[in-house]
């Protein structure tokens, strides 16, 4: 996130403290206020940008451009040197290495000339596993290893045995603290074998014992290795699947440091209904770990066009908190740097909590926009405060996602008749602002306006703004 957004300051910043404050003093916490004052909470800014750079190592130009614009990333674990160059960089950037949680691999990189490499993909090296522990290669019905459909070389590991979660737990901790890792990004915390197997695991009888099986063992996987990593003063950001199917799972498995979104504001139907993360228990999850700060939200949002872009985006800022982070991905194997032009918008600090009208649309204000995220599979109608403009464009206007006609400028009253024109000046009004549409599982992105513009005008903003923040 640009470094003028972390610090821009605006009027309703101020009189949200003081809100805040005077409801402490009503209810006789005056005590309490005075700690406010002290230690104030974490600012809700809107999302930073985060990199999930494990497709190719980085270039140079890369890492130095990585250290003015993201707040996490994430390497591979044979890029101890770009992680140290990072940190010389900018020290307050965290990164976080890779490690798989269900597979161990055998592909070129993993194992070279029949040995374990020295930094792997995952906690558990094939070799060493073939020839020391082969139980803990999973096996289907018939006793066969499961390799992963989609991705050759990747074999599912007995996530369920102890020894194996201990192995691994032992290995990736030693290895983070002697290489010097923030922490951990662990892969494939998931739901269900299903997405690279249907393979029913031996001692199943159906692939719903087989799936009730993993989430178990990788309940218990992630308490043993997220306490090991919590007492050596490490984080585990579990990369965990389909929570919207599994109400508290994301509570559970965040509990480390946090975790990671890989299909935030994805569409269902096929790219034809609404957005999934709003479904179940899982947005409501994610809110309450934004709001409270003490661990990363790290969401991605699969881009195809301006649409999934601005959906992404708008509904990450629903969750603005101290650390939630967005990213943009426009391939499928991560091999860019991703950023979005949307990220330099300015949004600025949320000033009240998104909130939900009855039509499903999703909206929050910030201190220098507001945004809104239709959620649902049919064409809403939403509206915006008033003054707002597209991001980048240069005068007043509707987003691209409106039907409506741009505002007219702003009107001018004009005497009437009976009227001398020269008993009083003309004055100005500023018109209010007209519906916007939302078609399905898209957003809008509003924000001020470039030009400084009269101390009347930001007065009546702000006055839009705290009324909106008293009423909630």
């Amino acid at each position: 996130m640009p470094q003028a957004t972390l610090t821009r300051r605006h009027p309703v910043a101020r009189w949200s403290a003081v809100a805040v404050l005077l409801a402490g003093c009503l209810t006789g916490c005056a005590s309490s206020a005075a700690q406010e004052i002290s230690a104030p909470p974490p600012k809700p800014l809107a999302p930073c940008a985060w990199w999930y750079g494990i497709g190719k190592p980085p270039t140079s130009a890369e890492i130095e451009s990585a250290a003015h614009r993201y707040q996490v990333v994430v390497l591979n674990a044979d890029q101890g040197a770009a992680m140290r160059r990072l940190r010389q960089l900018n020290p307050r950037v965290q990164v976080l290495v890779y490690k798989d949680l269900s597979s161990t691999r055998n592909y070129p990189g993993a194992v070279d000339g029949g040995q374990d490499a020295v930094y792997l993909p995952s906690g558990i090296g094939y070799v060493d596993a073939q020839e020391h522990h082969p139980d803990w290669f999973a096996v289907d019905v018939n006793g066969r290893r499961i390799e992963w459909q989609g991705y050759p070389k990747h074999w599912q590991m007995t996530v369920w045995n102890p020894d194996y979660q201990q192995a691994w737990t032992d290995a990736v901790v030693a290895e983070v603290k002697r290489e010097g890792w923030d922490g951990v990004l662990a892969d494939n915390d998931f739901n269900s074998l299903s997405h690279y197997s249907s393979a029913v695991l031996a001692g199943t009888a159906n692939v719903a014992e087989t799936d009730r099986k993993l989430r178990d063992g990788l309940d218990a996987f992630l308490s043993k290795a997220g306490d090991a990593l919590t007492k050596a003063n490490k984080v585990l950001v579990p990369n965990v699947s389909e929570t919207h199917l599994m109400p508290g799972r994301w509570t559970a498995h965040s509990r480390f440091g946090g975790a990671m979104e890989e299909n935030f504001g994805f569409r269902e139907g096929g790219g034809t209904g609404g957005l999934l993360t709003f479904r179940g228990n899982e947005f409501q999850e994610l809110r309450a770990q934004a709001a409270l700060g003490e661990s990363m939200l790290l969401l991605v949002t699969r881009t195809h066009n301006e649409r999934e872009e601005r959906a992404g985006y708008a509904s990450a800022a629903l969750l603005a908190g101290p650390r939630t982070c967005w990213t943009r991905a426009t391939t499928d194997d991560y091999r860019n740097p991703e950023w979005s032009a949307l990220q330099d918008s300015g949004l600025g600090e949320a000033v009240d909590a998104a909130s939900r009208l009855s039509n499903g649309v999703w909206s929050r204000t910030f201190t220098h926009g507001w945004i809104a995220v239709n959620t649902t599979a049919a064409t809403q109608t939403v509206t915006p405060p008033p003054g707002l403009i597209i991001p980048g464009a240069p005068t007043l206007t509707q987003t691209p996602t409106s039907s409506s006609p741009p505002p007219s400028p702003t009107p001018t009253s004009t005497p009437s008749p009976s009227t001398s024109t020269s008993a009083s000046p003309t004055s100005t009004s500023t018109p209010a602002p007209p519906p916007l549409t939302l078609a399905a599982a898209d957003a809008a992105i509003l924000v001020d306006p470039p030009q400084v513009m009269s101390r009347a005008w930001r007065i009546s903003r702000d006055e839009f703004r705290v009324g909106t923040l008293w009423a909630r």
